[in-house]
């Protein structure tokens, strides 16, 4: 097979690890051919030669593409879903329900599944979380007295802080806003506990 060209391969190899750093996912062939302005036939003998050089990896299906670079992020970071707002009825982790992924130190996080939650308003600002913000979320449904949590309630996700009143005997969800009072329930059920924010200082 005639070699290609090392510059093209080059520019491919690091738009590659460009979308997969961007998305969480490598790139379909068909995305690949977008960007170059190439068929996806040419594409794929490009990937079969970058192959053979040792310069990527794949199991022949959509997005299995992998290169060192990308393995090396694999390892460093843990690509984690963002959850904006819940669609009524629909699982919180529903397709759906999911507006992006982002990458988070792998370092960050400890045992277990985490995703991102968009805070919406200001309810916890005293908890230094603010509208806009993206709170990372450890996914557990038991939460303990004082813990920061993700309650479901009527199909929504809420974020308070997490109390038990037992002459009520019932759940109290603390917003951390001397404006807004507290909410009781006799039941809700608990997506996550709260364990980090991400937020712009500007």
């Amino acid at each position: 097979m005639r070699s290609k060209n090392k510059e093209l391969m080059t520019k491919m190899l690091n738009f590659i690890d460009s979308e997969y750093q961007k998305n969480g996912l490598a790139p379909t062939l068909r995305e690949i051919a977008s960007e170059f302005n190439i068929t996806s036939a040419c594409v794929s003998h490009y990937l079969t030669e970058m192959k053979e050089k040792g310069l990527i990896q794949s199991n022949g299906k959509s997005r299995s593409i992998k290169t060192s670079k990308m393995q090396s992020m694999i390892n460093e970071v843990s690509y984690l879903p963002v959850v904006g707002s819940i669609a009524c009825g629909t699982p919180l982790l529903a397709e759906e329900n999911i507006e992006k992924y982002l990458p988070i130190p792998t370092e960050f996080l400890g045992n277990g599944k985490y995703f991102i939650l968009r805070a919406n308003g200001d309810s916890m600002i005293k908890a230094n979380i603010d509208d806009g913000d993206y709170v990372i979320i450890k996914q557990q449904e038991t939460a303990e007295v004082g813990q920061i949590i993700v309650a479901l309630i009527n199909d929504e996700a809420t974020l308070k802080r997490y109390y038990l009143d037992e002459k009520r005997q019932q759940v109290r969800l603390h917003p951390e806003n001397d404006k807004m009072k507290d909410m009781y329930f006799k039941n809700i059920i608990i997506q996550g506990i709260a364990i980090k924010v991400i937020k712009d200082l500007i």
